[in-house]
């Protein structure tokens, strides 16, 4: 009787201290800032920003934000999310590819490293507020529906360092006996980094690209400001603040937030499959 009740405890315990689904702790995040947030400005953050009368508070509750969203519906949301996207994906591309191409030449080139290095600083350092008119003189207004250069060119200084510092972390932590077999083999440099650095840095530089992600939303929305263009993310939260559209700008900010954690996800997914041995599917299986 003692044993099969000392079992059932250590099953039972065992069980307890099983740690979450990666999932389910999102959800309960999620649900914990919603929570904080409603509660928030239901009481102590009600009055912020209220008129005279009590009305308009700067900070809506849930249920207002999301009416707002009901309200608007596709029509005024999806014109200008395309136009934000397309600017993103743009500056993520271009900024990623110089990013990639500068961090593989540094292990073909080791001396290039503290250019490379530099560079990344000086474009992290960069206050993207303070060069996007001098970017918009630069490049110019674009045609009525285009995309911004000006958002483009930020989204890619916004991607740069990440990718950078990300990917060169990764080709450094390959395997040291791996290399120098394939230096007895007669593989040169530019073998190593292609049958074994880019390998082993799959992991890493899928990593860097996912952070990537939201900071290209972030610098398209930024350039957006001082872009010249009349649709996208940042104008409609322009013209919303100032039509003192409480509700909507929550809103366009929220939807903000839901595309840059919608990228950031699908590369997160796509780690998964392509690199399951970083992900401990295999160890699990």
């Amino acid at each position: 009787m003692i044993r099969p009740f000392l079992l059932s405890t250590r099953l039972q315990s065992t069980t307890a201290a099983r740690p979450l689904p990666s999932w389910a702790a999102a959800v309960v995040g999620v649900g914990a800032t919603v929570a904080v947030w409603w509660l928030a400005a239901a009481t102590v953050l009600s009055g912020v920003g209220a008129s005279a009368d009590g009305s308009g508070g700067a900070v809506p509750t849930p249920p207002e934000v999301l009416g707002q969203l009901v309200r608007d519906g596709v029509g005024f949301y999806w014109p200008n999310l395309a136009v934000t996207m397309a600017e993103a994906s743009a500056g993520y591309l271009w900024g990623n590819a110089a990013a990639l191409l500068l961090s593989a030449s540094v292990l073909v080139v080791p001396s290039l490293e503290r250019l490379v290095t530099q560079l990344a600083v000086i474009s992290y350092c960069l206050p993207i507020v303070a060069i996007g008119p001098l970017a918009f003189i630069v490049i110019g207004s674009p045609a009525r529906g285009e995309s911004s250069g000006t958002a483009v060119l930020l989204a890619g200084i916004s991607v740069f360092f990440t990718t950078v510092v990300g990917a060169l972390a990764a080709l450094k932590s390959a395997d040291r006996a791996s290399l120098d077999l394939v230096a007895v083999y007669g593989g040169g440099r530019l073998k190593q980094l292609v049958k074994v650095q880019l390998i082993s840095a799959l992991p890493g530089i899928l990593n860097a690209l996912k952070i990537a992600v939201p900071a290209a939303v972030l610098g398209a929305v930024l350039g957006e400001y001082v872009g010249g263009v009349d649709r996208g993310i940042g104008p409609a939260l322009v013209n919303a603040q100032q039509n003192l559209e409480i509700a909507r700008a929550w809103g366009v900010a929220l939807v903000a937030g839901l595309l840059a954690g919608a990228g950031y996800g699908v590369f997160a997914l796509l780690a998964r499959f392509v690199t399951p041995w970083s992900s401990g599917r295999q160890a699990a299986a």
